[in-house]
């Protein structure tokens, strides 16, 4: 009798379908690092506005290159985080749930955005509770994954659920190096995510665990270069180029990478996500 064989090749991976993105940039004409409100900041070291452009032009005509629809917000004089787009507000089916900040620096860009969503279409939902947006808001699955801990508050995710008539799913951060939620999670398409588990305290974790058995998971170090502030399109992810074990994850999963630098943003504490605001009609 021959012996039974076994199969042990690693199965191929899955085969990934782009969707269609809009998003909402503005550009870093006034970035700058003058005070601390996180602790990637430090007003003591020089920023370059011009390398922040520069950065920040990879990421758009990557965008571009990518078949999104890029729409820009006019950058404010003053208003030195601006670029952080995700940070603006949260759109979905036609509707624009506004910002509003937790530190004063930063509380002007909620009704910036607001005129924007406005002026472009969106039914606008003033906000009655402190939030910042999409950096605590993630679309997974039809259900809201929505932060709260350190920049969103927790009353928050009932406005959402008010206004959006979806399930909103609440996770409490933990790790002040990671305090918005696109900073310890990333969409990779409708069904999957990754995560760091030590940026969410244990019920949070357990919830992710339950929800999503098969997402990746992204350790310390790559975390730490805001690898996980990425965002794609189901088929290509673009991301922080030096979170290379997120890549090999990725890759893995069948899922094509983009690498970015954007260090110099980086030091105002966002990425590629905290440039991108999703525009969900």
């Amino acid at each position: 009798m021959q012996p039974e064989m076994t199969d042990t090749r690693a199965s191929a991976p899955v085969p990934r379908t782009a969707v269609p993105k809009t998003v909402l940039m503005c550009r870093p004409d006034h970035f700058a690092v003058t005070y601390r409100i996180n602790p990637w900041m430090n007003p003591d070291l020089p920023t370059s506005t011009d390398l922040a452009v520069q950065q920040w032009e990879t990421l758009h005509q990557a965008y571009l290159a990518q078949g999104f629809d890029v729409q820009l917000i006019d950058p404010i004089a003053g208003l030195n985080d601006m670029v952080y787009a995700a940070n603006g507000g949260f759109t979905l089916d036609g509707h624009a749930y506004g910002a509003k900040f937790t530190y004063e620096e930063r509380v002007p860009e909620g009704p910036a955005y607001m005129r924007w969503f406005g002026e472009h279409g969106f039914e606008v939902h003033e906000p009655e509770h402190v939030n910042e947006g999409e950096g605590d808001f993630l679309l997974s699955n039809g259900a809201i994954l929505a932060g709260h801990g350190f920049r969103t508050s927790l009353e928050s995710h009932d406005e959402l659920r008010r206004i959006f008539d979806r399930e909103v799913v609440s996770l409490r951060l933990v790790d002040p190096s990671f305090y918005h939620l696109d900073t310890a999670i990333a969409i990779l398409d409708d069904a999957n995510i990754a995560y760091l588990p030590g940026a969410f305290d244990d019920a949070s974790r357990a919830e992710l665990e339950r929800r999503y058995p098969d997402a990746v998971i992204v350790d310390d170090q790559d975390a730490s270069v805001l690898g996980l502030n990425s965002f794609g399109d189901g088929a290509t992810m673009l991301i922080a180029q030096r979170a290379a074990g997120f890549e090999r994850s990725l890759a893995e999963r069948g899922y094509a990478t983009v690498g970015l630098d954007l260090s110099e943003l980086l030091r105002g504490g966002g990425g590629i996500k905290c440039c991108t605001l999703e525009l969900r009609r």
